[in-house]
C-alpha cells in the first residue's frame, strides 16, 4: 500500500485545494493530509478560519482517508508517525523539495516528495483570490 502524504493551512476551502487532494490521492492508495496548525502558519497571512474547523472541512472530502492537526512545535513530528511514501507538495507551496528532503532523510525517513503543479484557473481557487472578492464586493457597505 503506498502511503501519500499531503499538508496545507486549507483556509476558505476552495476548487484548487480539491485539486491538488485529488491530484495527490492518484499517486497512491491511502491519502493522508495535515492541516497546518493556526501558530505555524508565517509565510502568510493567519488563516481566517480556525485549525478545528479547517480540519474538519477537509475530513469531510470524500478524496481523504485521514486527516490531523499538524504538531505545534516539530512540524515534521507527524511524517515520522505517519511514515508516508510520497510528500506532495502544491504547486504554490513555500517548500523547497531540496531542504524536505534533507530534513527527511536527518530523521531517517525516505519519502518521494513530488511537487503537484497542476492548477486550477477559475476566478476563486485561492484563498488570497476569495478574500479579495470579498473585499471588492462589500468595500462600500
Amino acid at each position: 500500500m503506498t502511503r501519500v502524504l499531503a499538508t496545507g493551512t486549507f483556509d476558505l476551502l476552495h476548487p484548487g485545494h480539491l485539486l491538488y487532494l485529488e491530484s495527490s490521492k492518484k499517486l497512491g492508495d491511502e491519502l493522508v493530509v495535515i492541516v497546518a496548525r493556526d501558530v505555524n502558519v508565517k509565510h502568510k497571512p493567519k488563516p481566517i478560519v480556525p485549525e478545528d474547523q479547517r480540519l474538519k472541512m477537509v475530513q469531510a472530502l470524500k478524496v481523504i482517508d485521514l486527516a490531523i492537526l499538524g504538531d505545534e512545535k516539530d512540524i515534521f513530528r507527524p511524517i515520522e508517525q505517519l511514515r508516508p511514501d510520497i510528500i506532495t507538495l502544491g504547486f504554490d507551496q513555500h517548500f523547497n523539495p531540496t531542504i524536505l528532503d534533507e530534513e527527511m532523510a536527518r530523521r531517517n525517513l525516505h519519502p518521494r516528495v513530488v511537487r503537484i503543479t497542476t492548477q486550477d484557473s477559475c476566478d476563486l481557487c485561492s484563498s488570497r483570490k476569495i478574500v479579495a472578492r470579498v473585499l471588492e464586493i462589500h468595500k462600500d457597505r
